[in-house]
């Protein structure tokens, strides 16, 4: 079963404008009571009986059953006949809320960390149509349930023999789109090892380091635009709260934080296919990307957004049938990828790699990057012989697989 999902602007006009906020606004609330009587049946649970709080505490009955999905949908079903405003609302696009609210308790108990928060005003963003019993797309309109026919941007045509099982409706501050999850009956191979092969190295003096030797530098997506961020800030900041020239700021800053995750998303997409271009197999490191998120760089490293796009990367490789694979990270920086020799561990002003060894000099992140092609290839099971050294000049030996280690220059450049 192969799910696909596509992404289209539509129009709604102001009635159903309207309603849909009023949508998102239920579906905040459902998602914060859910949230708050979760959280109160925790907390009674955590008091000591010889160390009792002497202002408050929480009356709930010590046989009362933990609040899960089943039985807060089951709540939600009586809430729904007492309650005119959730009665307006699809009830498939309540529940999944609830069902939004379980996947991060769920989320939460797998990773040990990160306990669900509560949805400000204007936080609650998209809902959910789960299902359809045909097609909601007619021409270039789609229909969508209690909500009507709204119009759709459709910039590229459904593929045949796919349908349409779910809509995400996504509210930005660009206007409303629709996300169409597509679902048909193949079945597609997972790309073999094959062809060239290239490592890569990520990094912040350079975005992208490929064994190649082509270097990309990094866009500052957030940090040019960070002036401009702290300068919207602090005019909301002096704005009277929920006032029309706070919520013009509001929408400004918005505006930003879009604009920087289009331009980046851009990006990695680009990179993503200019590297498919230049070889069959793509090896990068399965770096720890929660390490680097709170050190003293994470700014730098959350702006580069190195685990969005080797998500990216891993997707558009598949795409377009080109093996991809993650290798042990551990000193990539401190071995020679031509004689294999430890050099020691590498300051991070020191941006040359030069091997005491076999002599050779090369950029310290190509160096990296080819160290991670050869891993690459051992796990793939190809055998690796590295070139030796003949006078100043690289003689490569003839490899058994025919396939070059460090990769040829391709007529593929990173502009």
């Amino acid at each position: 079963m192969l799910n696909l999902t596509y992404s289209y602007r539509i129009y709604p006009g102001l009635d159903q404008e309207a309603k849909m906020l009023g949508w998102l606004e239920q579906c905040r609330r459902v998602y914060n009571y859910a949230l708050a009587e979760r959280k109160d049946w925790i907390n009674s649970r955590k008091c000591l009986v010889n160390a009792c709080s002497i202002r408050q505490e929480y009356i709930i009955p010590a046989d009362t059953p933990y609040p899960d999905y089943y039985k807060q949908q089951k709540a939600l079903t009586k809430a729904k006949e007492l309650i005119r405003q959730l009665k307006a609302v699809h009830s498939q696009v309540l529940q999944d809320a609830l069902k939004r609210l379980d996947q991060s308790f769920k989320f939460m108990q797998h990773r040990g960390f990160g306990f669900p928060r509560f949805k400000k005003s204007g936080q609650y963003r998209s809902f959910v149509f789960p299902q359809f019993k045909s097609n909601p797309v007619k021409g270039f309109e789609i229909k969508l349930p209690k909500i009507g026919t709204v119009p759709i941007n459709l910039h590229r045509p459904i593929p045949e023999g796919f349908e349409v099982k779910q809509v995400r409706v996504v509210f930005k501050s660009s206007g409303w789109y629709a996300q169409l999850i597509l679902q048909a009956d193949v079945s597609v191979p997972e790309p073999m090892p094959d062809g060239d092969p290239i490592g890569i190295d990520l990094g912040l003096e350079k975005f992208l380091a490929v064994s190649t030797g082509e270097l990309v530098e990094r866009p500052r997506f957030f940090v040019d635009l960070q002036s401009k961020l702290r300068w919207l800030q602090r005019k909301l900041r002096n704005k009277k709260k929920n006032s029309a020239n706070y919520r013009k700021i509001q929408a400004k800053i918005r505006a930003l934080h879009e604009h920087i995750h289009n331009v980046r998303r851009e990006f990695h997409f680009l990179t993503a296919h200019k590297l498919c271009d230049m070889a069959g197999m793509i090896f990068a490191e399965d770096l720890n990307l929660l390490i680097t998120s709170r050190g003293m760089l994470a700014k730098h490293c959350l702006d580069a957004a190195w685990g969005s796009f080797l998500e990216i990367l891993k997707w558009v490789c598949w795409k377009r049938g080109v093996f991809f694979a993650k290798v042990d990270p551990n000193r990539t920086s401190q071995i020679c990828p031509q004689c294999g020799s430890h050099t020691g561990k590498k300051e991070l002003s020191e941006r040359v790699h030069h091997c005491p060894e076999c002599g050779y000099i090369t950029d310290r992140d190509v160096a990296a990057a080819q160290v991670v092609a050869q891993r690459g290839l051992v796990a793939v099971g190809q055998t690796v012989i590295l070139p030796v050294e003949d006078g100043c000049h690289r003689t490569p030996i003839k490899q058994e697989t025919s396939r070059a280690i460090l990769g040829s220059p391709r007529s593929t450049r990173f502009g």
